[in-house]
């Protein structure tokens, strides 16, 4: 059995240092030291032995099984070494090349509008409140003077999830939450942008998605008055300081009396063009005085406290900034359209 030992050595070790990978040099781990290997049926066959050859075969078989995986270390070292060196070859970096370009992202064009929007009203000493998207049925409509029977709601039809849970079709009930938060007791100035829902088919001035900003205002004594200078404020601060607004009768069911809202034409100053359908005028947002039944159910003394509301589209606001003529460009993610918004 030495001389067995000895020559399975010797073979084992000639083999580990032929082989040139490592699928080969485990094939030699396999054969030799395995289960089924020679080593392991010398050692099998030492029952025949003498009790005085045992331990030393049984010695020698350790130190035959221990030089081999010694050398097979050592082989499986220098395989990896050479394959790495080979890899880096293959892969080498030219480094007088010159670099790519990594382009840098602008803002998209409607966070610009929100944040132009936000910087004005925070300059007017308003706050910006935030709400759920998927909102009640209380909140949505009826804290805003519109009842389940109320004819107002098939202006806006609307994505319902139960009967009583629908995705917002304004932000306006982020002002009814607000409302209650501060228990009747003013002032509130607060400004609500966000995204909101209705079920609406998607053309080059629709969509069934969209943001809108909202404000309200509420404390003792606020007059219509009050609400023309912020409008005015802010269309001079958005669109510019030549610019002009007007104030038409309309309808709100949340407020009374009610207002649609224009500018003066930037493109002719009023004096008629296309853009404004020779009116000189653009419409941007309505608006109105906080209805006392909204107040009442939002907590506050209508005899005590007043308050202005108005609501504007920010895809809107952006269409008539930047001169676009289609909501969708704002969504379908062209890199044409977005890359003309540069930062700054």
């Amino acid at each position: 059995m030495k001389e067995r030992l000895e020559q399975l050595q010797v073979e084992a070790l000639v083999k580990v240092e032929q082989a040139t990978d490592s699928k080969a040099l485990q094939e030699v781990r396999v054969a030799y030291l395995g289960k089924k290997g020679p080593i392991t049926e010398v050692l099998r066959g030492m029952g025949k032995l003498s009790a005085e050859e045992r331990p030393l075969i049984g010695q020698m078989a350790n130190d035959v099984r221990a030089a081999i995986t010694e050398k097979l270390e050592e082989k499986e070292a220098q395989l990896q070494k050479a394959e790495i060196e080979k890899k880096l070859a293959e892969e080498s970096i030219d480094v007088t090349l010159p670099g790519r370009p990594v382009q840098a992202g602008t803002r998209h064009p409607l966070t610009a509008v929100v944040e132009h929007v936000e910087d004005v009203f925070i300059g007017l000493g308003f706050e910006i409140a935030e709400g759920p998207e998927v909102e009640t049925d209380y909140y949505n409509f009826e804290a805003l003077n519109l009842p389940k029977d109320h004819p107002a709601r098939d202006m806006q039809d609307s994505f319902y999830i139960t009967n009583e849970l629908l995705l917002r079709t304004h932000t306006s009930p982020v002002q009814a939450r607000t409302m209650e938060k501060y228990k009747g007791k003013g002032p509130v100035k607060i400004i609500c942008p966000g995204k909101v829902f209705r079920r609406d088919d998607d053309d080059a001035t629709h969509s069934h998605q969209f943001m809108q900003i909202e404000g309200l205002y509420i404390d003792e004594n606020v007059r219509m008055s009050d609400l023309k200078g912020v409008l005015e404020t802010f269309a001079k601060k958005f669109f510019g300081e030549e610019r002009n607004i007007r104030l038409r009768p309309s309808f709100f069911p949340f407020t009374e009396p009610s207002v649609e809202v224009d500018v003066s034409c930037g493109m002719c100053n009023g004096k008629g063009c296309r853009v404004c359908k020779h009116t000189g005028w653009i419409e941007v947002l309505g608006a109105g005085m906080v209805h006392p039944n909204v107040l009442e159910m939002g907590g506050f003394d209508s005899k005590r406290y007043s308050g202005f509301a108005f609501g504007m589209g920010v895809e809107r606001l952006a269409m008539l900034k930047h001169d676009i003529d289609d909501i969708r460009h704002f969504y379908t993610n062209d890199l044409r359209f977005l890359t003309q918004f540069t930062r700054g």
